[in-house]
C-alpha cells in the first residue's frame, strides 16, 4: 500500500492517517549504535576519573560494559536485523584497536553489521589509518567531532579528501551552528556521502532555536550527498516522547525528505533519556500517517543502501 507524497510532511498527517491508516511493524536497520567494554579498552570519558561537559548531564550509568547481549536485551521485541556501529571515542592513540575490537564481536555474535570507524583527519598518520581501516571489510566509514572551525582548515579538508579513495562516508558529529560548514564539504566533494549524526543537535528547543536548527537543515538538506540520522534527540530532564519529539522529526524529514533520512537508537547513550522500546514505539508513532513505502525507507531501506550493506 502506496500512497502519493502531497504537500509537505506535516501538513499531511491528517489526510494520510485516513488515507494510508498504515500498521504494519518494519523490520529496522539501526543506522546508529554502540558497544564499550570500560574493563578491558580505554575510553577517555568512559574511564577517566574527571568527567566531561556532556550534553545529557550526568552519564555515570554509562560507565559499564555494554555488549551484544546487552543490546540485544534492550531491543527485545523490535526486529532488528542490521546495525551500524558507529566510534565509540576509544583511546585516541590507537584508532585501529577499536576496529579490530568489534571485528571479534561481529565473529563472537554477528554484530553490529557495518562499521563507522574512528580516524583523526588532520593527523600525520591520516593517509595510513584510512587506508588500513578500509582493509576490514565491514567498515563504510569514518566519524570525526572536529573542533569549531575546522572544517575549514586546509589539513583537516586533505585529510577529508582522501575518503573517496576508499569509498568511504564521512559522519560528521557537530552542532546545527556549524553545517554552514559541512555544506561546503559537501559542495567542494560531492563523490562523499555526508551524514549528519544526531539530527544535527537542536539542544536549543526555544522558537528561536528550533528557527536556526531549520535554516542550517535546508542549507546541508540542498546538498545531495548529504543525509541526516535522526537521533540523538534526549533533553536534559525530560524523558523522551513523542510530543516533545515530534515537531523535530517531522521537521527532519520534511528538509531532507523520506529517501535520505534513518531513525537510530544512538544506544546505549540515549539510555540516558530512554528504553530502546521507548525510542522505537514513538518513532512509529509519529511515523504511522507515512505510507508503507515511506516508513520502510526510514526504519531500514535507506540506511540499507546509504551504508552499503549485503
Amino acid at each position: 500500500m502506496y500512497c502519493a507524497a502531497g504537500a509537505g510532511v506535516k501538513t499531511r498527517l491528517i489526510q494520510l492517517r485516513y488515507d494510508c491508516g498504515v500498521t504494519e511493524r518494519f523490520p529496522i536497520i539501526d543506522a546508529h549504535q554502540h558497544f564499550w567494554d570500560p574493563r578491558a579498552n580505554y575510553h577517555p570519558w568512559l574511564c577517566d576519573e574527571t568527567p566531561i561537559a556532556f550534553r545529557y548531564g550526568d552519564y555515570s550509568a554509562l560507565r559499564r560494559p555494554y555488549l551484544p547481549a546487552d543490546y540485544a536485551a534492550d531491543a527485545a521485541g523490535h526486529e532488528v536485523v542490521k546495525t551500524v556501529y558507529v566510534e565509540t571515542e576509544w583511546d585516541p592513540r590507537d584508532p585501529l584497536g577499536e576496529t579490530a575490537w568489534v571485528e571479534r564481536l561481529r565473529r563472537e555474535s554477528g554484530l553490529p553489521t557495518v562499521m563507522v570507524a574512528q580516524a583523526w583527519l588532520d593527523r600525520d598518520d591520516a593517509a595510513v589509518v584510512l587506508e588500513r581501516q578500509a582493509a576490514f571489510a565491514f567498515v563504510r566509514g569514518v566519524r570525526h567531532k572536529p573542533r569549531r572551525g575546522a572544517m575549514r582548515d586546509a589539513r583537516w579538508r586533505a585529510g577529508y579528501a582522501r575518503l573517496s579513495r576508499h569509498g568511504f562516508r564521512f559522519d560528521l558529529q557537530a552542532p546545527w551552528t556549524e553545517l554552514d560548514d559541512a555544506a561546503a564539504l559537501c559542495r567542494e566533494f560531492p563523490d562523499t556521502q555526508l551524514v549528519l549524526n544526531h539530527t544535527g543537535l537542536p539542544v536549543d528547543r526555544s522558537a528561536e532555536g528550533l528557527a536556526g536548527w531549520k535554516r542550517a537543515l535546508r542549507m546541508l538538506a540542498a546538498c545531495p550527498n548529504a543525509a541526516i540520522k535522526i537521533s540523538g534527540l534526549g533533553v536534559p530532564g525530560a524523558r523522551w516522547s513523542a510530543d516533545l519529539n515530534r515537531d523535530v522529526v517531522l521537521s527532519a524529514i520534511e528538509i531532507f525528505g523520506f529517501a535520505r533520512a534513518m531513525f537510530a537508537s544512538n544506544f546505549p547513550v540515549d539510555s540516558l533519556c530512554a528504553t530502546f522500546d521507548e525510542i522505537y514505539s514513538e518513532f512509529r508513532e509519529i511515523a504511522d500517517s507515512f505510507s508503507a513505502m515511506e516508513q520502510r525507507a526510514l526504519f531500514h531501506d535507506n540506511a540499507l543502501r546509504i551504508y552499503a550493506m549485503d
